[in-house]
């Protein structure tokens, strides 16, 4: 009962914070900025060995450039998601510029469902919102259940505010064959870290093995829905450029993690242009080989 109080009043906090204008919010970003990294230093040890690891050849000044880039954009980010409990998807909008949202109509007038494969770049959430805006198909986005109901509920509500249906993970193939007979799109972020439990391949992803969830692969081919890879530039403070790019109309005619592999290099080439924009604090490479049977 004590949890769920502190949830609730922590959730109306934060909502109260996302009314003040977001030029007000960088300003909260940056402070953040300073505190995070200079006093609490979070988590700067594992974000300097990702990057020495994924990029070995860079030097001792240009892995602390990035980092620096990164931890002012993760404060960005932080305060950008807290924006979006009050904002509506039309705010957010004037903030994105789809360059080749035409890709959709090509679906939409062969009633043709898709997948798209996104990962953790930029703002994945605010993406999330946009996506959905500029496509007829009914958009369902996969996602891990959070453990604090009320934040669940919130993170649910608030991804849904264009149209979305949350889909947790262990639901998507259920969901998508429920939703056969209709115009969809199910989006798959690709590049979390996986438990050590369940079936993985282990991928070369930014100069080491990795272990990927191959899920969007095998649902594509099961139900032979094209696949588009979601790419996503940060132009300037706050705004975001997206340009969709196909994978493949015929996941049936292509070999063996084809899908993946093709996935992990178009992310890759996203960040070796602009790696500050990834979620570097992110674990993800805890799990070495061998510690998933």
């Amino acid at each position: 009962m004590i949890i769920k109080w502190l949830s609730n009043a922590a959730a109306f906090f934060l909502y109260l914070i996302s009314l003040l204008p977001l030029g007000i919010l960088y300003v909260f970003s940056r402070l953040a900025y300073y505190l995070i990294y200079y006093v609490i230093k979070y988590r700067r040890k594992p974000v300097v060995e990702n990057l020495k690891n994924a990029f070995p050849n860079k030097s001792e000044q240009e892995i602390k450039q990035i980092e620096k880039r990164f931890f002012r954009y993760f404060t960005d980010l932080i305060f950008e998601i807290i924006k979006l409990l009050s904002a509506s998807p039309e705010y957010i909008k004037k903030r994105y510029n789809f360059l080749n949202e035409e890709i959709f109509r090509e679906y939409e007038e062969k009633n043709q469902s898709f997948l798209m494969a996104v990962g953790h770049y930029g703002n994945w959430e605010w993406s999330a919102i946009t996506t959905p805006m500029v496509t007829k198909a009914r958009p369902l986005i996969v996602y891990k259940q959070l453990q604090n109901k009320v934040f669940d509920k919130l993170y649910k509500q608030t991804r849904e505010k264009s149209g979305a249906e949350m889909v947790e993970m262990a639901q998507t193939f259920r969901k998508i064959i429920e939703y056969k007979n209709e115009l969809v799109f199910a989006v798959f972020a690709g590049d979390q870290r996986p438990t050590k439990s369940g079936t993985y391949t282990w991928l070369k992803f930014m100069n080491q093995e990795t272990p990927f969830f191959t899920g969007i692969e095998k649902i594509a081919k099961a139900t032979n829905y094209p696949v588009i890879f979601c790419d996503m530039r940060v132009p300037k403070r706050g705004y975001y450029e997206v340009k969709f790019i196909k994978i493949t109309d015929n996941p049936r005619e292509t070999e063996d993690l084809e899908i993946t592999n093709t996935y992990i290099r178009l992310l890759e080439n996203r960040l070796n242009q602009a790696p500050e924009y990834w979620l570097w604090s992110h674990k993800r490479w805890k799990i070495k080989p061998g510690d998933i049977k």
